[in-house]
């Protein structure tokens, strides 16, 4: 596990977006793992931007979600799917058809997870997986107690993650107790990690998942036993680490 501490959220966004962009020039028919959230926000604002400087072409890229909020449909401004066309997919040239994004109103959930294993066994597995972290040191929806072995499956949202994504809704009643997520082996499978934190708040989660305990209870500690990882923090979210 490698770890890069930098100056700030601008900072992390540029390096973040670089490593990503580098992939995409090394390999242009990259298969990507993509994270939501806020943290993410300025790595695709920069990726946006080096496409718009003629830097990059997307038009072979694959991307696979880590996770949705079930009973959200894609037309819902507060689903995943709804964040990534805004954030980054209406402002490149993707193909839709190589837009991967579990299915949040999918009736046969069990279905819809094997149908999402698949396809990213179809298109060869994950080369590079972007991740952000909780503070609880969730990965995707992947809550403590999580185990190491899962797959795509339904999940149950901790109290801890519905006060932190209530921001987004307009109260906390509004905020969706389950989701469809990859889980930490789909996760572990991918050839590359790059994990992003930033903040005070998350240097408890940093400092847990880089030099403490591997246990299913910090979820983002069995990083620690994947071949390429890359941690990129800011100064605030690694001040737990010296």
């Amino acid at each position: 596990m490698r770890t890069i501490v930098v100056k700030d959220y601008v900072a992390l966004s540029k390096c973040a977006a670089v490593i990503v962009a580098g992939q995409i020039m090394y390999k242009p028919d990259s298969v990507l793992g993509l994270p939501t959230g806020s943290t993410p926000e300025g790595t695709y604002k920069n990726l946006v931007d080096f496409y718009k400087e003629g830097l990059l072409d997307f038009s072979r890229v694959v991307t696979f979600n880590l996770d949705e909020y079930y009973g959200l449909g894609p037309q819902d401004k507060l689903s995943y799917h709804w964040y990534m066309h805004h954030h980054l997919f209406a402002h490149v040239n993707i193909d839709p058809k190589n837009v991967h994004i579990p299915n949040g109103l999918a009736e046969d959930v069990e279905a819809e997870c094997r149908a999402y294993e698949e396809k990213i066994d179809r298109a060869g597995g994950i080369d590079l997986q972007l991740l952000g972290i909780g503070r609880n040191g969730h990965i995707g929806f992947n809550e403590p107690g999580t185990g190491f072995d899962t797959l795509t499956r339904m999940v149950r949202l901790t109290a801890d993650t519905i006060a932190a994504n209530a921001r987004f809704f307009a109260s906390p009643d509004q905020v969706p107790v389950q989701a469809i997520s990859m889980g930490i082996k789909s996760i572990m499978k991918a050839r590359r990690i790059v994990l992003l934190a930033s903040g005070s708040g998350k240097a408890q989660a940093v400092r847990d998942m880089v030099l403490g305990a591997v246990t299913p209870e910090m979820p983002a500690s069995v990083l620690q036993l994947h071949p390429d990882v890359t941690v990129i923090v800011d100064r605030e979210a690694a001040r737990l680490l010296d």
